[in-house]
């Protein structure tokens, strides 16, 4: 039987993906014991949010053909990503609060009019490259936050911040994604996961290299001298 690695590739990329959108569940089971969310920021996941929104609308036959998998995933993520927002506003200080839902009810604002304009004032083809270029346009400034956490492992020599399974999990997102993109000539997904891919290796390398550390075995030290 002749296996279909296009598809295959589809439904490994949701798999990983999914997991990928599952880490933030550590986080915020912490906020919710502590009953605050505390100084952690809120945008990351309106970010994602907007994201996941567009790429759902990408991989819809309206927009794109072969590409409902793409759906698939980032529907899943927009589920969650409302979720943890719903979390964030429930536990976040009053003055974070309103600035994430304004925050949210501006994406969704602003989502809303990209599906309209995309209708409305474009075909087919021309469709698909403005919903695309919006696509790469929101993935690639959302890879802004990884990069300032590499910054501050290579600053601190720690990877508190940075955890192993996260970054294992945006490498082979990003990996699968890509080579997705690769094989349905879709530029639109095999750019953004691509350098994505590409910062997971080095998230990855970078936690090979500072994992044993003195600043993490700091505290090990210093139980040793007491």
């Amino acid at each position: 039987m002749e296996i279909d690695l296009y598809f295959v590739l589809g439904i490994f990329g949701n798999v990983f993906g999914i997991a990928l959108f599952v880490v933030p569940l550590i986080t915020f089971i912490a906020v919710v014991k502590r009953g605050s969310t505390e100084e952690y920021s809120g945008i990351p996941y309106v970010a994602a949010l907007f994201n996941c929104l567009v790429y759902t609308w990408y991989g819809l036959p309206l927009v794109t053909s072969d590409n409902i998998l793409v759906s698939s995933v980032n529907g899943c993520g927009v589920v969650l990503e409302i979720f943890y927002i719903c979390l964030y506003l429930t536990y976040a200080p009053s003055k974070y609060r309103m600035k994430i839902l304004m925050l949210f009810i501006g994406v969704l604002a602003l989502f809303a009019a990209i599906v309209a304009v995309s209708v409305l004032g474009f075909h087919d083809i021309g469709r698909e490259l403005f919903v695309g270029i919006i696509g790469v346009t929101v993935s690639v400034a959302m890879f802004a936050s990884p990069l300032s956490i590499m910054k501050l492992v290579v600053q601190t020599r720690s990877v508190e911040f940075m955890p192993f399974f996260l970054s294992v999990s945006v490498f082979l997102c990003g990996f699968t994604w890509f080579f997705y993109g690769i094989l349905g000539r879709d530029i639109f997904v095999a750019l953004p996961n691509g350098l994505g891919a590409l910062l997971g290796a080095a998230q990855i390398l970078l936690y090979c290299v500072y994992r044993n550390s003195s600043r993490n075995n700091e505290d090990y030290e210093r139980s040793l001298l007491q």
